[in-house]
């Protein structure tokens, strides 16, 4: 529906966001040219979990990153923003096994594979993919990839055979990290630490005549008990130097040993070691040589070395080993304790050390290196570097990339039956998968033997999501912008802070080890979104907001000016007063605009600034817009998007809509009074203010700004959308500080005016009686402004005389105020 003018009365967000959504796909407005010769500006975007729907991080982050893409593209960049989805390894073998109702280790891994790809594709993907095209994220969703494809195998395997050639990639039998409840071997890098309420349970080993007492949080580990420690300075136990201790419960014995590594303030000062509690028990082992004991197995539960302990769960076993300790008077003492331990970051689970057979990528040697590389590329905010080196400072291991689950990408070997020999995929057969293919030979090179097996482990996902540059840049193989692409670092890593350690820091490593190369110039971390009090958002604790419904209640602009308004890096608290906020902000960009284009009626845009006679308050106008001009496009250069809208929000609002918009009015509608050249004049004014300030709304807030764009100025300027428009530049003839002193008086008197209205609880279209005190120089100004003046105050009196009311930025200017009885 339209009204008298043409336009349409209202903006509805949500059928106007659905029709330029369209529109923009329809024309191709967000698409990479591999055939133009521009400046590539490319994001290695982050590849989404497919979880079934978007979150509010997923809104948060994305929409940070979109206000970049943006920006760049109306600076003339030939962006390359594509559309990943991780789609590999655990979290979509969980989800699929719940959807489905099915266990992939019933299935097998062939049928269970064939499900988890068709569900991704016919089911989950399409809808996921919906939901970032109506938040407006502007991707080119046809540059694609998930990291499941063929495309991606290819590569990930590629990176193995790499690797392994170059001597970094290996597989030992050592203890690994191992998640009792996913039943896989994790890295480092995928361990959180999580505190736990539990005890140090006082226990008796025997020595002879000695009963010595032990401090443990975790007595289940008894059978595996292999040696007890006490610190080679600590007195109280020297005279135990290669006594033997019996084990209680289990009766074993095992030698007492020295060794620095036991802490004289822990506990008793004596420590068992196990195979394995943790990394400690694993320095212990090998530096002593002792033997290896499994007390666990990789379903979580004891296993026969426990005895009547065999087949219960870990927590159970330590239950019941306490109550018969307590029944023997073996256990002397309870102290409860709040303890931090390791867990699996995809479930929380505790994590166990695991003696096993694993597939790992050697760089504990490059250390140093990586301290190096971490400051090859530009970290936005900087202070995350420090996430980074802190990192890399306390690495322990070796990265474990081998998982025993049954949906991601095989690791390309087969191995000898007879000598255990490792046999690699050839590259051109790439992907391989080593359970269904056969090996590239018919025999063991080393022993001869014909009976080889395909490996059944998969790498994990990391593994492959650390190659996004490289899976990107391999899309556009054959394609003219490729060489530039392969052999340059990608322009922008956009990403959370809370996968520095994850996905950050082994995509430098990859790169480097394959390339010598940084990945990208520069990293953009964002923050998390919280919930109102500040906690991370989580189902469990019931204070997950969904995106969905909040761009449904508001818009998806809202959404994105609420993200808008956070500083990079900062976490925020969700605030629906933000909501609220952004929607009133859509509203008056339709109402403001709508009425610019109304006064811009008859109104030729091709008209110079030579050839029009500019009033104060314009001149004021277009100055304030050319230092906003130039903040907004010093802070989007340095990702401080956030800077760049405080400033232009400021504008539109106060400049413009509160102030400039009153003034021109009268110029406006009364040309007869004040003439056209007044009237062209603040035209003139309104359509550089406009058009100039959308566009550095744009990139925050898409669909309204686009919306109006296309009303009018998509016309005027010759571009089908304002995503696609020149960002503005700074006019530096326009610049005149004069020009601004002299608005800002006359701001401010409008503003004591309206105050006294207020006041007195009037109209503020009530005419008043206006009386100005200043010096000359002042005096001077307003009078070159007096008309707008007394017109947006409706002073019907005006005068210089004796002032009463001190203008709170100008106190040497004096204003009074008195009302005028209208008669009639």
């Amino acid at each position: 529906m339209t009204d008298q003018t043409g336009l349409p009365k209202k903006y509805d967000a949500h059928s106007e966001e659905e029709r330029l959504q369209k529109f923009w796909e329809s024309e191709g407005t967000y698409r990479f040219d591999p055939e133009s010769d521009r400046i590539i500006f490319s994001i290695d975007t982050p590849p989404p979990t497919v979880s079934g729907k978007m979150h509010m991080g997923h809104a948060f982050a994305n929409s940070q990153q979109d206000f970049i893409a943006r920006y760049k593209r109306m600076k003339g960049f030939n962006v390359l923003q594509p559309f990943g989805t991780d789609d590999n390894g655990l979290p979509t073998q969980t989800l699929i096994q719940k959807t489905k109702k099915v266990s992939a280790r019933h299935m097998g891994r062939k049928e269970f594979r064939k499900l988890c790809h068709d569900t991704l594709e016919q089911e989950l993907r399409p809808a996921y993919t919906l939901d970032w095209k109506r938040l407006g994220i502007s991707c080119d969703f046809d540059v694609k990839y998930s990291t499941i494809d063929p495309h991606c195998q290819k590569i990930s395997q590629k990176s193995f055979l790499d690797l392994y050639k170059a001597g970094r990639q290996y597989r030992m039998e050592a203890p690994a990290m191992y998640c009792p409840k996913c039943q896989t071997a994790i890295s480092q890098v995928e361990c959180i630490d999580i505190e736990l309420d539990s005890f140090f349970n006082d226990i008796t080993f025997n020595i002879g005549d000695e009963n010595l007492t032990i401090a443990t949080t975790r007595p289940e580990l008894l059978p595996a008990c292999v040696s007890v420690f006490y610190h080679p300075d600590d007195k109280r136990y020297q005279h135990l130097k290669g006594k033997m201790a019996k084990v209680p419960l289990f009766n074993h014995e095992v030698p007492i040993m020295e060794d620095p590594r036991a802490d004289t303030e822990k506990g008793t000062g004596l420590v068992m070691c196990c195979t394995f509690g943790d990394s400690t028990d694993m320095e212990w082992q090998k530096a002593h040589k002792l033997p290896i004991r499994e007390a666990i197995g990789r379903d979580g539960k004891m296993t026969a070395l426990a005895g009547k302990y065999e087949g219960m769960k870990i927590e159970e076993a330590r239950k019941t080993i306490i109550e018969d300790m307590k029944a023997v008077g073996l256990l002397t003492g309870q102290k409860p304790i709040k303890h931090t331990v390791n867990a699996h970051e995809r479930c929380d689970t505790p994590i166990e050390f695991v003696h096993s057979k694993q597939w790992f990528v050697k760089y504990l040697d490059l250390k140093e290196d990586m301290l190096r590389w971490g400051g090859d590329f530009d970290w936005f905010p900087h202070h995350m570097k420090n996430r980074y080196d802190n990192w890399v400072q306390g690495l322990q291991w070796d990265w474990c990339v081998s998982r025993q689950i049954y949906f991601g990408i095989p690791i390309p070997v087969w191995y000898c039956k007879k000598c255990d020999e490792v046999i690699v995929a050839e590259e051109k057969d790439l992907p391989v998968d080593p359970l269904e293919d056969r090996p590239p030979v018919d025999k063991c090179p080393k022993c001869g033997c014909t009976d080889l097996e395909g490996e059944s482990d998969i790498l994990n996902t990391w593994a492959t999501s650390s190659l996004t540059p490289t899976i990107v840049k391999e899309l556009f193989k054959g394609k003219p912008c490729y060489d530039e692409l392969i052999s340059n670092p990608m322009s922008l890593r956009p990403q959370g802070h809370d996968i520095i350690s994850f996905w950050l820091f082994n995509t430098v490593v990859k790169s480097n080890l394959h390339f010598e190369m940084k990945p990208w110039n520069d990293c953009f971390i964002n923050g998390w979104m919280l919930d109102p009090k500040g906690k991370k958002m989580s189902k469990s604790k019931g204070n997950v907001i969904e995106p969905q419904q909040m761009m449904q209640k508001y818009c998806a602009d809202a959404l994105r000016y609420l993200a808008g308004g956070s500083k990079l890096g900062d976490d925020l608290s969700f605030q629906e007063k933000e909501m609220v906020a952004g929607q009133k902000m859509v509203n008056k960009i339709w109402n403001a605009t709508k009425f610019a284009i109304m006064s811009l009626e008859g109104f030729d845009t091709s008209t110079k600034l030579e050839d029009v006679e500019l009033r104060p308050m314009d001149r004021w106008a277009l100055s304030k817009l050319q230092k906003v001009v130039g903040q907004a496009t010093e802070s989007f250069d340095k990702y401080e998007y956030s800077k760049a809208f405080a400033a232009t929000t400021k504008l539109f609002w106060g400049s413009i809509c509160d102030n400039y918009l009153e003034f021109c009015k009268d110029r406006l509608y009364n040309p007869d009074a004040r003439g056209d050249k007044e009237k062209t004049a603040a035209q003139f004014t309104l359509y550089h203010l406009f058009n100039e300030t959308l566009k550095m709304i744009a990139p925050i807030m898409p669909h309204i700004t686009e919306a109006v764009y296309q009303l009018y100025f998509a016309e005027k300027e010759g571009v089908k959308s304002i995503h696609l428009a020149q960002w503005p530049e700074v006019q530096e003839h326009l610049l005149n500080e004069q020009a601004e002193v002299a608005g800002d008086i006359l701001v401010d008197i409008i503003g004591a005016v309206r105050k006294f209205k207020s006041e007195k609880q009037v109209s503020l279209k009530k005419p008043v009686k206006l009386t100005v005190e200043c010096d000359g120089e002042h005096r001077e100004k307003i009078e070159s402004a007096q008309k707008d003046l007394t017109s947006t105050a409706n002073a019907t009196e005006f005068s210089f005389g004796t002032g009463t009311i001190p203008l709170e930025d100008h106190e040497n200017i004096k204003v009074s105020v008195e009302l005028v009885e209208e008669t009639g």
